[in-house]
């Protein structure tokens, strides 16, 4: 069947037609910028046998050097949007010139190309500039729209230095040493400086899918007045309350230690960098410069979910529908993770501290720093132990986890929520200290009533509703994950679409299922001696 709209935008104007960098000629040739004879190489093919996979740098853009950018104008080429006159036309900054234009382009680096035109024509009514974060494919326009200029950013060599001269063989002994010691400080200097650069390419932003803005280490330390307005510390650094130069409200997270924030890092970025929904927490951007690791969030006015519903302070107090909605909202957010992303999502640190709300108590959940992005196709991972003690299911002891392990820590999250104390509480009786297991007891005698918060007049007025959100607790906190809903079919039982389902197990805290000796070729109930494990064993402090 032909492609009807081929004949409105021709064979070349598609945005990956040839790839990032390719250009397309007549008849779907790619090719990639060669430049003049005397000019170093570039661009190269990505697949010299498929050229329509488009070009790359030869030299990739590094951020840490951005006085080393500069700006390459490619002549009789335009950009595929130069064909869609509408989205062209409404993309364009018409208030910049020329010069801003690149120099925009220059100052930022997520920015790969400056598109500029200069003179009117039938569909363009003034100049403008458009600042390109991906370059997908050029068209060789042969001139046609010759009032259009493309600049393409790419990463120079630092100038080399000249030969230094020769020694001269009379030089006293302390010149002698004072060469080697300067030698061998400039070897720890490189050593150093290669270690950075390898530690930064590793999150460089080209890696990062959706784009998020990349940050300056300045930027943000006066965003935050010098990282003055600390918010809380969490086992990963610190988060900073702070206003971006255009007034927007965030709260920067600053991360700690080079070694543990790799993995949390990257993590975080890819995850929630590349995802948008009501029910996450908004990474507005990044910084990556030097050993500074930097995470830039909407700012969540009312804070974290644990200083709403474990303080006894009356202006804290969260009703019966504040609550319920707040359940709801946390199980949107999970379920769009495990089943609406491209990739699974297990988010694998589900806790009261990790669900923030912003002005209207809107619940979001946030911190990525342990997600894992599985395959569509893939039923389980493994994975070492991780996640909060108190709330990780109790599979997590056999290393192979689905996403039923954010279900248990949901499980977990709602008790906490209905009956207003946290899941280890040391101020009670030992009976009553951990509250899984007291809930597991409640469950099974039939007095789910008890476990109302005490402290809350309005929960204890819905006493019966907060009863039938308990059920659905218990369902999400069965000992064996396949007896667990999904979190689509928890967010259908809370819309009244699904019933709890019967007949449940009220042991939530017997010995995890044992790994198969396919998965890793011994008996873990052999390793562990038959010797009885209980989740409440990972209770504890972080």
């Amino acid at each position: 069947m032909a492609d009807l709209l081929t004949s409105y935008f021709g064979v070349c104007g598609y945005p990956m037609v040839c790839g990032k960098y390719g250009i397309c000629i007549s008849k779907v040739q790619c090719s990639c910028f060669a430049g003049s004879s005397n000019e170093t190489e570039i661009f190269k093919p990505i697949n010299y046998k498929q050229t329509n996979r488009g070009c790359s740098l030869v030299t990739p853009i590094s951020c840490n050097h951005s006085q080393y950018h500069s700006l390459l104008e490619i002549k009789n080429i335009s950009y595929f949007n130069l064909n869609w006159r509408y989205i062209y036309t409404n993309m364009l900054d018409k208030k910049t010139g020329l010069e801003d234009c690149k120099n925009a382009c220059l100052r930022n680096c997520s920015c790969k190309a400056a598109l500029f035109t200069d003179t009117s024509s039938n569909f363009r009514t003034s100049p403008g500039c458009m600042l390109l974060s991906e370059v997908f494919s050029l068209i060789n326009d042969e001139g046609e729209y010759d009032n259009t200029s493309i600049f393409l950013k790419v990463q120079n060599s630092p100038t080399k230095q000249p030969s230094p001269g020769t020694i001269n063989l009379g030089s006293s002994l302390g010149a002698l040493f004072g060469i080697c010691l300067l030698v061998g400080s400039s070897i720890l200097v490189f050593k150093r400086k290669r270690e950075l650069e390898e530690f930064d390419d590793e999150f460089s932003v080209d890696k990062v899918p959706g784009m998020p803005t990349r940050f300056s280490y300045g930027d943000l330390k006066t965003a935050t007045n010098d990282f003055k307005n600390k918010l809380g510390e969490g086992g990963f650094g610190s988060v900073f309350q702070g206003m971006l130069s255009d007034g927007t409200e965030v709260a920067v997270k600053r991360l700690a230690g080079m070694s543990k924030i790799k993995k949390s890092f990257l993590a975080e970025v890819q995850t929630i960098g590349s995802i948008h929904h009501v029910n996450l927490v908004r990474l507005i951007g990044f910084c990556a410069e030097n050993c500074n690791r930097l995470l830039v969030y909407e700012y969540m006015s009312n804070g974290s979910l644990d200083r709403w519903i474990f303080k006894r302070r009356q202006e804290l107090t969260l009703g019966w529908e504040s609550r319920r909605k707040i359940i709801a909202d946390i199980a949107k957010g999970l379920a769009y993770l495990h089943e609406e992303c491209r990739q699974k999502i297990y988010h694998l640190d589900v806790k009261p501290q990790n669900i923030l709300l912003d002005e209207n108590f809107v619940a979001k959940v946030s911190d990525f720093g342990l997600a894992k992005l599985i395959d569509k196709d893939q039923s389980h991972v493994v994975a070492t132990l991780g996640g909060t003690p108190g709330y990780m299911a109790p599979e997590w002891l056999s290393s192979i986890i689905t996403e039923k392990v954010d279900v248990y820590s949901f499980g977990v999250v709602v008790s906490e929520i209905l009956s207003g104390r946290k899941n280890l509480d040391r101020s009670q009786p030992e009976e009553e200290m951990h509250l899984v297991g007291l809930f597991a007891r409640k469950a099974e005698e039939g007095q789910l009533l008890d476990m109302v918060d005490k402290y809350n007049a309005d929960m204890q007025l819905h006493g019966a509703e907060v009863v039938e959100m308990m059920k659905l607790a218990v369902w999400c906190l069965q000992s064996d994950y396949r007896r667990r809903p999904s979190m689509i079919v928890v967010v259908q039982a809370l819309e009244g679409f699904v019933s709890v389902q019967d007949n449940l197990d009220f042991n939530f805290t017997n010995a995890p299922a044992r790994r198969t000796m396919a998965a890793t070729g011994e008996d873990m109930d052999a390793i562990h001696d038959g010797t009885t494990l209980f989740a409440s064993d990972l209770s504890g402090p972080r």
